[in-house]
């Protein structure tokens, strides 16, 4: 067979060409697909957004079915998130820190910023909440040898009693503890597991994400026997926030 079609064009740059074409399509897919969220950006300082348009710039609509009947989402949505946060900027350029005009673990600054994740639970292959207490998963019990924790008190980073644990939230597709159900001050507040010390010697618990008295404004969850995705992201981004928030002393800087 000759590979030369004519005295310029061979086979070898067809199919160069072809790839090159190939690649190029590739790239504005993507670039298009990665703009499905987050879109149109937004000028830091003055507000005005990036008003490029057009079909190679933004992909077109796409409807995505949730499973378990949960209808459907589709993407990009449409207009910009409400979000108004009670913090100042510091300094007038592109980058410039915030500072907390409030309480900044309550109002979700910074480290304690939460995202609007859905409002239902998280579910497990057959459609039922992940993480639920101890004391309504009858099938489930904690491994011979190792503390139940309940009836333990819960310490903060002062080494003051925030409250005393009175039941363990557990993931029953992973199987493992995520939450630890705390008694602060007449309500059951949520601490993560993962940000916990269990101190066996003096059965006791310790987190030192949060002072004592910091763990009565934990965002509380609605039901008592399942916890929303959106109600875990308040939890999480409360406790992680306090690792900069807690006292005065950690929002300075260490050298």
């Amino acid at each position: 067979m000759n590979p030369h079609l004519t005295s310029g064009i061979d086979v070898a740059l067809l199919v160069l060409w072809a790839f090159a074409l190939f690649f190029l399509v590739l790239v504005f897919y993507l670039r298009r697909e990665d703009r499905r969220e987050g879109y149109p950006l937004e000028d830091e300082l003055t507000g005005r957004l990036d008003t490029v348009g057009g079909p190679l710039h933004t992909a077109s609509t796409k409807s995505f079915l949730l499973p378990f009947g949960r209808g459907r989402v589709t993407a990009p949505t449409q207009g910009r998130e409400p979000v108004d946060i009670a913090a100042r900027r510091t300094d007038r350029f592109a980058g410039a820190p915030y500072a907390p005009t409030g309480n900044p673990l309550v109002d979700g600054i910074g480290p304690a910023a939460w995202a609007e994740r859905a409002r239902h639970p998280d579910l497990d292959m057959e459609g039922h909440p992940r993480i639920v207490p101890l004391s309504v998963a009858s099938d489930y019990a904690v491994a011979v040898g190792d503390p139940d924790l309940l009836g333990w008190p819960m310490l903060g980073a002062d080494g003051v009693i925030a409250g005393t644990i009175d039941d363990l939230w557990i993931d029953r597709a992973d199987r493992l503890i995520r939450y630890m159900q705390v008694s602060v001050g007449g309500r059951a507040v949520l601490a993560p597991m993962m940000m916990a010390k269990v101190d066996r010697r003096r059965r006791r618990v310790v987190i030192d994400a949060l002072l004592a008295s910091q763990f009565a404004d934990v965002p509380p969850i609605e039901a008592a026997d399942r916890i929303t995705l959106y109600e875990e992201e308040r939890v999480q981004a409360y406790f992680g926030g306090g690792y900069l928030y807690a006292t005065p002393a950690r929002q300075e800087p260490l050298l």
